[in-house]
């Protein structure tokens, strides 16, 4: 697997925890120096490891919170 880069630019929110301390949070994240995009994912305690998730441009999610 190719290595990459990402920062967590702003943290906007903590949607659920798990027993064993991972957040499902909702963080807009810049990948690879790229824009930052909306991100839901899970993340160990310290950030140090994450889990698969979904990742929205600011249309997506204009688009999702129409939605809703």
């Amino acid at each position: 697997m190719a290595d990459f880069k990402y920062e967590i630019v702003e943290h906007i929110g903590i949607l659920s925890e798990s027993a064993k301390g991972w957040t499902k949070e909702l963080n807009r994240i810049s990948w690879n120096g790229g824009e930052p995009k909306y991100d839901i994912r899970d993340w160990a305690p310290e950030h140090e490891k994450m889990g698969k998730g979904v990742t929205l441009s600011e249309n997506e999610m204009a688009k999702l919170k129409d939605l809703l």
